[in-house]
């Protein structure tokens, strides 16, 4: 005479798919009752229906998570895009222009900021720039007994420049004076050279750190008689030469500070009535190379956006980084020029329907030196002209200030504050499962115990059918 407590007729709030397992750890039901069964799956629905917020709240933590990779990657290909764009203001600024030389195993040049074409003549290369190097004039028996000095007094001398050396007598051999000039910081190197054994002498080796004619000597005993212990036969040399016609002397082979935006090496010297020729021009294949990539990047950046917009479009469909871009965008195709190249086709990039570009290098090959300068005032620079715009990509992908790694340190922040709250949410729902199944287990006792007296009254019904009739009543 009972009815039976079944969990469908449990009411609820929601449903769960029954293949979605829970996010805690079953509550073992050990119920004594005949309602045992139907206790642990209430309990289970209970719990089930109680962690569908956390479910919710993780879900949510999942989207974030895509949509920061989303963000990263269109971080990554708008700075990617500036990039490009920087290059091509960049080439716009100096030209594109590329130094050349006619001899370069003699002279070798480089670019290091020139901003219009030129031609220089390198002539009359005498000599190239070489770091003093002298030895000592005599050997010494041994460099750790044998004395270098009457005195212990000595001075170096390096170009212009005297230091002092004072010896004391445990330091007044080979190994102590080279110590002593490595200590002085004066721009040399000293060193001990053993040219063998069994009574070969050391020599003591002092060597500029830097090239350039120079004054190189060790100098014994200063307040008496003055001795130069080393030799005087490479005292450095300078670089010297003429550029169009004019003599320059440099102490370093390396040439910065004579033409303005270019860098070059005297490498050997030259025989009489022999040129070098150095030249800055402009190469059209820098231009080639540097659009192919910026169509490249361009493209890549257009993936992405339209994957994110459209009927399948992504978890940022509608985001104000999405639109931004796209604004980005249109101002890179529509950007209008003043010269005789007024826009990307002038350079051979083109659009398709798609919204992707193509670039055809043939565009580039073809110019004049008149259409090539054009093409580079087009471009401007960092700053002015077409490649200002790397500035707008600069706002978005900065990784402290662009705008969306502020979004994405936005998402960081929604997400710790959903990691907290799911942290609340199992606390709760993990006192509600125990607090809900001590209750199932006082209602499944009780049910045990009722069922106890409802046999015991059953018995005592029959035993008095027994008494009063002398059978059990017939079941009608």
């Amino acid at each position: 005479m009972y009815c039976a407590i079944s969990a469908d007729k449990f009411p609820v709030m929601g449903t769960t798919p029954s293949s979605t397992s829970s996010l805690f750890a079953p509550q073992v039901f050990s119920g004594v009752s005949q309602f045992s069964s139907d206790f642990q799956s209430i309990l289970q629905r209970a719990v089930s229906i109680a962690e569908l917020p956390i479910q919710t709240l993780q879900n949510q933590q999942s989207d974030l998570l895509q949509q920061k990779q989303l963000l990263i990657g269109l971080n990554t290909a708008a700075a990617s895009l500036g990039s490009s764009l920087g290059a091509l203001g960049s080439l716009g600024a100096n030209q594109g222009l590329s130094a050349a030389s006619s001899n370069s195993s003699t002279v070798s040049v480089t670019n290091s900021g020139a901003t219009s074409p030129a031609t220089y003549t390198i002539s009359n290369i005498t000599s190239v720039a070489a770091a003093a190097a002298e030895t000592s004039v005599s050997g010494f028996a041994d460099s750790t007994s044998a004395h270098v000095s009457a005195t212990g007094i000595m001075k170096l001398v390096v170009g212009s420049s005297t230091y002092a050396i004072n010896l004391a007598s445990g330091q007044n051999n080979l190994n102590g004076l080279a110590d002593a000039i490595n200590s002085l910081g004066a721009g040399v190197t000293a060193s001990v050279l053993t040219t063998g054994t069994g009574g070969t002498p050391d020599y003591l080796s002092v060597s500029a750190n830097n090239t350039g004619a120079t004054t190189l000597q060790v100098i014994d005993d200063p307040t008496g008689v003055a001795n130069n212990i080393l030799t005087s036969t490479n005292q450095g040399s300078n670089a010297i030469f003429k550029l169009n016609g004019l003599p320059v002397s440099q102490s370093s082979n390396t040439v910065n500070g004579v033409v303005p935006g270019m860098t070059f090496n005297i490498l050997n010297t030259t025989q009489a009535g022999q040129t070098v020729t150095l030249s800055l021009q402009s190469d059209p294949s820098q231009l080639s190379t540097a659009l192919n990539i910026f169509v490249q990047n361009y493209n890549s950046l257009v993936d992405q956006v339209n994957a994110q917009v459209g009927p399948s479009a992504g978890l940022l469909s509608g985001d104000i980084m999405i639109r931004t871009i796209e604004n980005d965008l249109r101002q890179v195709t529509t950007y209008q020029g003043t010269g005789s190249v007024q826009s990307l086709a002038g350079l051979g990039v083109t659009l398709d329907a798609t919204g992707h570009m193509s670039f055809d290098a043939t565009a580039i090959d073809n110019m004049a030196p008149s259409q090539l300068s054009a093409a580079f005032s087009y471009l401007g620079s960092s700053t002015t002209g077409f490649g200002a715009l790397a500035g707008q990509l600069t706002q978005l992908s900065d990784p402290i200030t662009g705008l969306i790694q502020m979004e994405e340190n936005g998402l960081d922040t929604t997400n710790a504050q959903i990691t907290a709250h799911i942290s609340t949410l199992t606390d709760q729902v993990t006192q509600f499962q125990k607090s809900t199944s001590a209750q199932l287990q006082q209602a499944d006792a009780l049910a045990a115990e009722l069922a106890n007296q409802q046999t015991l009254l059953n018995s005592s019904l029959q035993s008095l059918n027994y008494v009063s009739f002398g059978k059990a009543p017939q079941n009608s």
